[in-house]
């Protein structure tokens, strides 16, 4: 069965609205929590895409209950102290770096030694970040060079530790958070600004955390060894895979899309802020508060002038996962787009900042790339009437979507490999953008 699609025909108007399945980042946090709750938690509206059905698996080897049904799934969870560590447990955590990096935070009181594998992209990426703090907890790891695979052996005695996170990683800082859970005494993390889904959930579930925020950093205070009482969620969509629509949406001719119950958590929206100062015009309305996030409908019309942006370095972290997208937009500026301090980029599934140069590069936009940054000469008369190949990317599942939209809206002949790494992420998302009239092949 082939693995690619071509696409050699822009989209036509259209005017529609559309669901877009739920979040990813939220359901991997509910199902580890859960798994530490005691009783039954229940999720609605669950992607069913491979880093969540990696991560009930995870679950699964460790002694949890999961019940995967049609409208919801369920897990039972057996309290903070209740996986079963039996020898040589393998897990598999597929492409997926939250949640090989956050369920590592709950394995520093394993009692057996336990392996952590992943794919070959996540099996290429920095695991030390998460290891190092851990370590601090009392536990123990085997790796070569502080990547996958992982054995790590935790302790009886976990202690809290003092963390300093620079990078603005949510997934670092959350798995200190979830390895605190379990911990006698105080953790402090010393967190620069990133993703707060853990410290929402945290919150909404009464656990004993303190958030003093300033600027640039998040201040927290965990005390561990508490009961988590069992939540139940249904999933708020996607923010990230919404950015693909709202993005050929903008760039499409005289179209309007609606996309209904998006999570629009601060800490995530920052595609609209950055879209926003540059000209494209994002309605939201019916917002609503749930859990602790937020959500509301997106309304989107397509924009001709569009104004270049040099991006402030603030809004890099919540808009860490929609960068290659937000890069066509600068394809289509009327002047040259700068984007700084991106060096986190890189250490994705694909280095991706590379990867949206090269798909810049192939489209006939000029750009200069360093090691952290990009400048995006805009041409906002791009036709592209030219063949275009996209293959050995690491099966990034972002790169493959980006390329998809290039070709629905600029034009061309677009040759794109790895179809199925939307598995990933995005099981219907060729689905979708067929629904709005697609021609893809």
């Amino acid at each position: 069965m082939k693995n690619f699609i071509k696409i050699n025909k822009i989209i036509s108007t259209f005017n529609k609205s559309l669901n877009i399945e739920g979040d990813k980042s939220l359901p991997i946090r509910w199902a580890l929590v859960a798994s530490k709750a005691e009783g039954k938690s229940r999720s609605y509206n669950l992607l069913r895409s491979e880093d969540i059905l990696s991560t009930l698996d995870c679950l699964k080897k460790l002694g949890i209950k999961v019940n995967l049904k049609k409208n919801f799934c369920e897990i039972i969870g057996n309290g903070v102290n209740g996986f079963k560590y039996k020898k040589n447990i393998t897990l598999n955590c597929g492409n997926s770096g939250t949640l090989g990096r956050l369920i590592m935070g709950l394995l520093v009181h394993s009692k057996e030694k336990i392996k952590i594998i992943g794919d070959e992209s996540l099996s290429k990426r920095d695991f030390s970040r998460v290891i190092n703090p851990l370590k601090l907890f009392g536990a123990k790891f085997i790796s070569k060079s502080g990547k996958l695979p992982i054995i790590i052996k935790g302790t009886r005695f976990a202690k809290p530790i003092k963390y300093y996170e620079k990078r603005g990683s949510a997934q670092c800082k959350s798995s200190v958070m979830l390895a605190a859970l379990n911990t006698n005494g105080t953790t402090l993390i010393n967190a620069k600004k990133s993703r707060d889904h853990t410290e929402l959930l945290f919150k909404y579930l009464k656990l004993p955390i303190k958030v003093k925020q300033t600027a640039t950093n998040d201040f927290i205070e965990i005390n561990g060894k508490t009961t988590i009482k069992p939540i139940n969620y249904k999933i708020p969509s996607d923010i990230s895979s919404s950015s693909f629509f709202i993005v050929l949406t903008a760039l499409a001719e005289n179209s309007k899309l609606i996309i209904r119950d998006i999570n629009i958590n601060n800490s995530r929206i920052g595609i609209l802020k950055i879209l926003k100062i540059m000209g494209i015009k994002i309605i939201l309305k019916n917002k609503k508060n749930y859990k602790g996030e937020k959500k509301a409908d997106l309304i989107i019309k397509s924009q001709k002038n569009i104004y270049p942006i040099n991006c402030p370095p603030n809004l890099n972290s919540s808009a860490i996962d929609e960068f290659l997208i937000i890069f066509l937009i600068a394809a289509k500026a009327n002047g040259i787009s700068t984007f700084k301090n991106l060096e986190e980029l890189n250490q994705k599934e694909s280095p991706r900042l590379i990867w949206g140069s090269k798909i810049l590069n192939k489209m006939g936009i000029k750009t200069i790339l360093t090691k952290d940054s990009i400048k995006i000469f805009g041409n906002p008369n791009l036709k592209i009437n030219k063949n275009i190949i996209i293959k050995n990317y690491l099966k990034d599942h972002r790169v493959f979507m980006t390329s998809v939209i290039a070709a629905l809206v600029f034009g061309g002949k677009w040759k794109i490999y790895d179809k199925n790494s939307t598995k990933t992420s995005f099981p219907s998302f060729i689905e979708k953008i067929k629904s709005l009239g697609a021609n893809i092949i």
